[in-house]
């Protein structure tokens, strides 16, 4: 047996069944708290140690990808934040991005930073949920209210841009769905100016912690090769030493103009996907510092395409002029028609690699759309770096993973 071997559930439940292997089979899930979500872990153990595990998916399928077909190509980006709940906005930013590149469309370079600023306080978010949580599989509580703490500083942002704490739908084809209130630079800054204080209390309460030690050095190791033979991205993949960041490597939204670094560590244990996460929000501080200095400096201007026929013109101008009123009506009933063609587009989400794969019949709806979720191909890892560890272990495991299931379940 390779190391890459990703049994599945009956693989496991079959021999036990037939009394062909003196090994015990538990289910850990779906519905149980370590689990992170709706996830099923048929789990195969030799007293307290590990000898096999299989993730059973689709206890949450939600129909996301064969719903957004039926809907106009705008309609269907608020069905994007639901995948990953707590990357909502990096979920729009993929999908909105491949919509542009159907329709080759121009977005103004306000709305261009406005995403790279927002896209970052998502991934602090989102690692500040996986930092609280993780702990708290541990055993600790005070970290999980640390986290939440300062992420409801990050959703009062998103709330003052959007209307909405989770469900934010403010990324549109072609740019923002409303521009930037007067006082978001203000509230942005507030969060600036905590933050860097808390990662250092968080460091000081944890990075040499013996007891956190001894749970995460050495623990549920992934090798370098293993890791690039099963795909998986964003701080799994860097934590074995793979400088490898979709905003360096592919860049997109200007984060190439950016000066930041792309975190990596060697030993691909629990305690490098720690020291990496942590790591990736300092530089996200750090990029949001300098879009925000970029907003500041852009002053007031447009914050989505002007092409009238992408994005219905500004309501003071529908009263004016009858052509745009037009433009508006067809644009809310019919949506707008891409030319025929696939396309693939993709960002670093906080899990890593999120894709969009969208094909086109020239009509106003998607005629395929498939995602490229890094929770559904990073949960792959968890067989392989869970072979030999302590069934305690086990909980850490998934939680260094930090999946989502709906973005597993879509």
């Amino acid at each position: 047996m390779t190391t890459l071997t990703v049994p599945s559930p009956r693989s496991i439940t079959q021999p036990a069944l037939e009394g062909k292997t003196d090994t015990m089979v538990l289910n850990m899930g779906p519905h149980h708290p370590s689990t992170h979500g709706v996830l099923r872990l048929v789990v195969e153990l030799d007293g307290e140690t590990v000898v096999n595990v299989a993730p059973d998916i689709g206890y949450l399928h939600t129909g996301i990808e064969k719903t957004m077909e039926s809907k106009t190509y705008q309609k269907a980006v608020v069905l994007t934040d639901r995948m990953d709940y707590l990357a909502p906005l990096s979920n729009n930013l993929g999908y909105v991005m491949a919509v542009e590149k159907l329709l080759q469309c121009e977005v103004p370079e306000r709305a261009q930073v406005a995403r790279v600023l927002l896209a970052e306080l998502t991934r602090i978010g989102s690692h500040l949920i996986w930092l609280g949580t993780h702990v708290l599989d541990l055993g600790a509580t005070s970290m999980y209210m640390y986290g939440f703490r300062e992420r409801e500083q990050i959703l009062d942002i998103f709330e003052l841009v959007s209307g909405a704490r989770m469900m934010t739908s403010y990324f549109r084809v072609g740019g923002l769905a409303y521009d930037l209130p007067r006082e978001f630079a203000a509230t942005v800054q507030a969060f600036l100016d905590v933050m860097p204080s808390r990662l250092e209390e968080y460091d000081g309460l944890l990075t040499n912690n013996p007891i956190f030690l001894e749970r995460m050095v050495g623990v549920g190791k992934l090798s370098q090769q293993d890791a690039i033979d099963l795909g998986v991205t964003g701080p799994i993949l860097r934590a074995t030493g793979v400088a490898w960041d979709l905003r360096k490597d592919m860049p997109y939204s200007g984060y190439e103009t950016y000066d930041f670094a792309v975190p990596i560590a060697q030993n691909g244990d629990n305690f490098d996907r720690y020291i990496v996460r942590m790591a990736e929000m300092q530089q996200s501080l750090s990029i949001i510092k300098q879009a925000l200095d970029r907003l500041q400096a852009l002053g007031p201007g447009p914050y989505i395409t002007t092409d009238r026929k992408i994005a219905p013109p500004p309501k003071a101008e529908i009263t004016q002029s009858m052509e745009s009123l037009i433009h508006h009506f067809k644009l809310w009933t019919e949506g707008f028609k891409p030319p025929v063609g696939d396309v693939y587009a993709a960002v670093e989400s906080p899990r890593g690699e999120f894709g969009c794969y969208l094909v086109s019949d020239g009509s106003p709806k998607p005629y395929r759309c498939h995602f490229r979720t890094p929770s559904f191909v990073n949960l792959q890892s968890l067989p392989v770096m869970s072979r030999g560890s302590l069934v305690a272990d086990l909980v850490t495991l998934i939680a260094t993973i930090d999946p989502i299931l709906g973005d597993v379940d879509r």
